[in-house]
């Protein structure tokens, strides 16, 4: 398999980074190239070292520098055009770490070796990065100089540090990390044996502090997903930093209770740790579960409770961001997925709200009911509700230890209208990753969501509102670009895929593919095109809305395309007499539904043949000669997709032609062959 990285550059005023992990085969690389390649809307580009296992780690906006790591390679790239010679700094693990790393028994799959799993800006111009080590995590720095134009890009001679609480040791664990103001903030495994899982403060001038260890009720074997420092008020002192991550169920062996459980939790930046309790330990740390469920049409209840991945959207107010989230099912019965959104105001609420407690002789969860300490666990010290503690460490003994008991929210954290914005059930495969776009179109401002999927797939969904407090999705397209790590920009408008093979640049204007027709272009319902009287072509807010045709909304074409709705082309397709043959019709929209009309050449009635996007006629006969019509039906709207002329060649002349011997001499010069009577084209299968 091969391990992929994908990066979306996005026309949005904000920048946001998400990160994706998937592995795909090496044939889905070769047809992503091909299928983009004859669109013209990829540039593939190649490595010409060995490595693998590349993830895109930082988008550099202000040097328009595309950030990878990989094994024992990191690697900067122009983002604007990745073809151009990359600045490469090989930085591998020792001989001697390798081979004490394989003395361990570790080594087997390659771990023994420099996995680079974090690239964060430390100032204007250096990096800060690290890796696994092999099994020994090291950390550096990296001068990347003032601007791009310098082209410098190595590391800090003579500077290393520790890994620890900073980089997983397994290659295969996952981190997320985020560097704030000088201090680094990281979920990791801080040990050897991946078994010590924390939450960690290190770097800068602030104490070095982490979760509870070896403490089930604050972390019971997580798997981290995001970090994002998100401001709770006006008031600096109340920033948080919130982060998602899913863990084991305390109450899930053998129970009803799920055995994975999707969280939400966080701590106040400030934190400094406790005086005589939780010393160098969160003293702020709390956690809320975060559900994601559907209810069927039998009235029962299916979570989705695997959490993959994390997509935080910017709005104007810094405090209230959107939290996109995706979820698949995490038994191996019932496979489904789906995609939730959660506003900040309801998971402030559920921080606000009770305490979970174990109480009675079941040691059944229950609201704590006694009396909550001063200050209340989770506030942050001089903040708006406590200017007068200066430190974490002048919180009162009562409520250090109230946190350490209690560190669970009794209430879940729902998401908007109860519900899911996008579900998938009973399809083979599951969501694996989000990112999302804003886009302006003629008739407003619609949400793009570009979901990774474990089949190596990128499905491009837009979110339709029905009215006030209902919407509908729908999928504009579905991409083969495998399994992504991500990250965001906001000037590109480009989708960057790499796998071990290499990168590949993807632009998202990938108006092409809906056709040469105003109707397909409509009936696309795609906010990045509008068709501009000739072609189908990338929109911007900024050009005569007159001139564009677009209806995002309801995708009528009959108003938006008069005097532009071409009829079909025909082409002519040729079958073997008693052999078969397959007409093809693929709409453009994955939303059309299809159906062919045959015209016998005599021009009697039609007969209507209902398929899927093409028909298989087998064991052909000259019956079956004739004109075949595809029609595309979406919002009450046909339109021909296809005409087909079927011409049936005679079996005989066609293998006498073809043989190696040449054509045979006719014998018989008056004798005619005549047709074998066959079953109607009605009785064909359809493909």
């Amino acid at each position: 398999s091969v391990c992929l990285s994908l990066s979306i550059c996005l026309s949005e005023c904000l920048s946001v980074s998400v990160c994706l992990h998937v592995c795909r085969s090496v044939s889905l690389y070769l047809s992503l190239s091909l299928s983009l390649l004859e669109t013209r809307t990829a540039r593939p580009f190649s490595f010409s070292f060995n490595t693998s296992d590349y993830r895109i780690l930082h988008m550099d906006q202000d040097q328009g520098r595309l950030y990878l790591g990989s094994r024992e390679y990191l690697v900067a790239l122009d983002m604007h055009n990745i073809n151009k010679e990359p600045l490469i700094i090989h930085w591998p693990a020792t001989t001697q770490r390798k081979g004490e790393c394989r003395m361990t028994g570790k080594g087997g799959q390659g771990e023994c070796a420099n996995f680079v799993r974090l690239i964060e800006p430390w100032n204007r111009t250096h990096l800060y990065t690290c890796g696994t080590g092999a099994y020994k995590p090291i950390c550096t720095f990296i001068n990347r100089g003032w601007r791009a134009e310098e082209y410098l890009f190595r590391l800090v001679p003579g500077y290393g540090d520790s890994g620890k609480g900073k980089c997983s040791y397994d290659p295969r664990q996952e981190n997320a990390a985020a560097l704030i103001n000088g201090n680094l903030y990281a979920g990791v495994h801080v040990d050897f044996m991946g078994t010590d899982p924390a939450i960690f403060r290190t770097l800068g001038d602030r104490p070095a502090v982490r979760t509870e260890q070896y403490d089930s009720r604050w972390l019971n074997e997580p798997v981290f997903v995001k970090i994002q420092q998100i401001p709770d008020s006006s008031e600096r002192n109340d920033d948080k930093l919130y982060f998602f991550f899913r863990e084991k169920s305390l109450d899930g062996a053998g129970g009803a209770s799920p055995s994975v459980l999707a969280r939400v939790g966080r701590v106040c930046l400030n934190d400094d740790g406790g005086q005589r309790s939780l010393v160098n330990k969160w003293t702020t740390f709390l956690k809320a579960r975060l559900v994601c469920s559907v209810i069927g049409s039998d009235g029962v209840e299916t979570y989705f409770d695997e959490l993959k991945d994390v997509f935080i959207q910017p709005t104007q107010d810094l405090r209230n961001p959107v939290v996109y989230a995706v979820f698949s099912t995490a038994g191996s019965v019932f496979k489904g997925s789906a995609v939730c959104v959660y506003s900040m105001s309801d998971i402030r609420n559920v921080f606000n709200g009770p305490f979970s407690h174990k109480h009675g002789h079941n040691y059944q969860w229950t609201p704590y009911t006694g009396k909550i300490p001063y200050p209340r666990p989770g506030t942050c010290p001089g903040g708006t509700f406590t200017p007068g503690l200066r430190s974490t460490k002048e919180f009162s003994d009562e409520a250090v230890n109230f946190v350490r008991a209690h560190p669970l929210m009794y209430h879940s954290v729902y998401p908007i209208h109860k519900r899911p914005l996008v579900v998938r059930t009973g399809v083979d495969y599951r969501f694996t990753s989000i990112v999302v776009d804003l886009v302006d179109a003629v008739d407003g401002r619609y949400e793009v969501l570009f979901l990774g999927t474990d089949r190596g797939t990128v499905q491009k969904v837009i979110v339709l509102p029905k009215d006030t407090s209902t919407t509908e999705e729908l999928t504009l397209e579905e991409v083969e670009v495998f399994r992504p790590i991500l990250s965001h920009s906001d000037t590109q408008q480009q989708l960057y895929v790499s796998s071990e093979m290499g990168l590949t640049q993807v632009s998202l204007h990938r108006c092409g593919v809906y056709g040469k027709a105003c109707s397909d272009c409509c009936l696309a319902r795609d906010p990045y095109c509008a068709w501009d009287g000739e072609t189908c072509s990338a929109f911007s807010p900024s050009t005569k809305r007159r001139s564009r045709r677009q209806d995002i909304k309801h995708g009528d074409p009959l108003r938006q395309c008069r005097g532009f709705n071409a009829k079909g082309i025909e082409t002519v397709q040729f079958g073997v007499e008693g052999s078969s043959t397959f007409l093809e019709c693929q709409p453009r929209s994955p939303q059309a539904t299809v159906k062919w009309l045959y015209q016998k050449p005599d021009g009697r009635r039609k007969v209507v043949l209902k398929t899927g996007h093409g028909i298989l006629l087998k064991s052909l006969s000259h019956a079956d000669g004739g004109l075949y019509n595809c029609l595309a039906t979406e919002n009450n709207f046909k339109h021909t997709v296809a005409r087909v002329a079927l011409r049936i060649l005679d079996r005989e002349i066609v293998e006498a032609l073809t043989s190696p011997d040449g054509p045979p001499e006719d014998q018989n010069p008056h004798h005619h062959r005549h047709p074998h009577h066959h079953p109607p084209p009605s009785a064909m299968l359809s493909a």
